[in-house]
């Protein structure tokens, strides 16, 4: 749009990239965009054109800072701006989530980021792009991009953004397979009551064992030096399994599936995995291991029938939706069902390895943890 009409032009859009989850578009902000012939001065021009999102709601949860804006990122950048001149304008955005991507986030654009909030200056760009382009969850579709990137170049840009901080240090033993173990702790969910059955069952196996809970302390570097440097990485489902992004092609990725999560555990872990030449496995939980039997018993629904459940979930929520205005009402009653539907499976439920099934599935990794430190010497 450009100020060419006498009357202003208006549009309030979401620059957020979860355009067909409703519920989670309502929770963003609204960005107003006014097109007019009477616009305030410029107080900074600039030659290179404006790339502006929201950071959004969910961006304290380290899946969705992937999920909902470094991945859309690069799908927007390579499909739009593949010379990198332009302008990153984040809305939205904290500082702490600024300094804790500052290193990758300057890997997509040659210029400084400006954050919306921060300045109070007026800022002239010869163009604007607002919001970011996804292909869905955990996607990168090489057939939607013009230069044809895939997962492998987003994984090659982690590498040369976080690889080159490595300590010589993080290179593991090359006798033993290191198997980096992606723990939950506290009143979470998901957490492995028998945590450390399992991790001597590893050892027993063979491997050397380093559990992993990151906290919000913990840097990028650290963590990709750590998680690029072993063999197998095994967890339960959840946001730190995001991590399996760090993993060499050749290495080993066991995502733990609790009762309830299967769907999710496909499409926001394993698809991935796949494409990124990791040897992916998943080891689903039986009803009898998770602690949902003690709760609920084995007839109810809960447990009897979770997709069904889930599918009464998502049809809740929302009870007017307005497409052209990107505005949506609540049913405040049925979206706190929905919340509850969800937290049964990702917050109430902890779960119990099978110690005797579950080693086969750490002996599998393990053969094929050995071909990998074979192959380094």
């Amino acid at each position: 749009m450009g100020p060419t009409s006498s009357v202003p032009f208006v549009e309030k859009v979401r620059p957020y990239p979860r355009k067909p989850e409703k519920i989670t578009m309502a929770l963003i902000e609204e960005t107003t965009l006014i097109s007019s012939p009477s616009s305030p001065q410029c107080k900074v021009q600039h030659e290179a054109p404006a790339l502006a999102f929201s950071v959004g709601e969910y961006t304290q949860n380290f899946f969705h800072d992937f999920v909902d804006v470094l991945i859309p990122l690069f799908i927007t950048v390579n499909s739009i701006f593949p010379d990198q001149d332009f302008i990153l304008v984040i809305f939205k955005s904290r500082d702490w989530w600024i300094t804790k991507y500052a290193d990758l986030l300057k890997g997509f654009s040659r210029h400084p980021i400006r954050t919306f909030e921060s300045d109070i200056d007026t800022h002239c760009f010869p163009s604007a792009t607002v919001g970011l382009i996804t292909h869905g969850v955990m996607t990168i579709d090489p057939k939607l991009i013009p230069n044809s990137k895939n997962f492998m170049h987003f994984h090659a840009l982690l590498g040369n953004t976080y690889g080159k901080k490595q300590p010589s240090s993080s290179k593991p033993p090359k006798a033993r397979p290191r198997l980096v173990f992606a723990g939950r702790s506290g009143g979470v969910g998901r957490v492995i009551l028998n945590q450390a059955e399992v991790k001597l069952a590893a050892e027993e196996v063979g491997f050397e064992v380093i559990v992993f809970e990151p906290t919000s302390s913990t840097t990028l570097p650290e963590s990709y030096a750590l998680i690029s440097s072993s063999h197998v990485m095994v967890g339960v489902h959840g946001a730190a399994l995001t991590h399996f992004l760090f993993l060499r092609p050749g290495s080993v990725f066991v995502q733990i599936v609790p009762i309830g999560v299967e769907n999710m555990a496909e499409v926001c872990f394993g698809k991935a995995a796949k494409e990124l030449a990791v040897e992916y496995m998943e080891y689903k939980i039986g009803v009898e291991k998770s602690s949902l039997l003690e709760k609920y018993g084995k007839d109810d629904i809960v447990l009897k029938g979770p997709m069904a459940l889930h599918k009464k979930a998502r049809a809740s929520g929302i009870t007017d939706v307005s497409a052209d205005k990107q505005s949506a009402k609540f049913d405040l009653v049925k979206f706190m069902e929905y919340m509850k539907i969800m937290d049964i499976y990702l917050k109430e439920q902890d779960i119990k390895l099978d110690l005797i099934k579950f080693k086969l599935y750490l002996e599998r990794a393990y053969q094929k943890a050995k071909v990998l430190v074979d192959k380094e010497g």
